[in-house]
């Protein structure tokens, strides 16, 4: 699927990908860069679009570390299929609020999310954060790429620590909030 064909799919689905367009380069090391992924045995990606942050992570980790990385939208896991077509590189077509069916009781180091929060139902929030915070191991983080610094106030809600970056070099501007047990 080109590039275009990708951007129009993101368009058509504001309500799930929350985004006026992909994440730019600056974004995504600003993001991986929030934490050190050496060591790091599972990472979870929550929302993977096209793949711009996912072959962040995937430079970064580790060759025996593994990637569950969950995309509702179809088309978007297609074209990581291809992309990242190796044994430790899992796309999983489903629900970030499935993730637990799919870690088996494992624990996390690291969930990156770029997930819209501000339109998914409260419920389904409250599912997706219960769950990633339980993930996650003593040391780990779940780093979320948000538009609104208000945001800051869910999260909280769900981890003790919180703390914020912000990058200019993204359409539009964008928050990183890592956020700790």
């Amino acid at each position: 699927m080109s590039k275009s064909n990708l951007l129009l799919e993101l368009y058509s689905n504001l309500s799930t990908t929350g985004a006026l367009t992909f994440s730019s380069k600056a974004l995504v090391k600003k993001m991986v860069s929030q934490v050190d992924l050496k060591g790091a045995k599972l990472i979870v990606e929550l929302g993977g679009g096209d793949g711009s942050i996912t072959q962040g992570i995937v430079d970064e980790m580790d060759s025996d570390a593994e990637l569950f990385v969950f995309e509702i939208n179809e088309s978007f896991c297609e074209v990581m299929k291809k992309q990242f077509d190796q044994k430790n590189v899992h796309i999983i077509n489903a629900s970030a609020d499935e993730m637990g069916n799919f870690l088996d009781g494992r624990k996390v180091d690291f969930i990156f999310s770029s997930l819209p929060f501000s339109f998914i139902p409260k419920d389904v929030t409250d599912s997706i954060l219960t769950q990633s915070n339980k993930s996650l191991t003593i040391k780990g983080a779940f780093i979320q790429i948000c538009y609104s610094y208000l945001l800051k106030n869910l999260f909280k809600k769900y981890f003790d620590q919180v703390s914020v970056s912000f990058t200019l070099k993204n359409l539009p501007p964008a928050f990183v909030m890592v956020c700790q047990p």
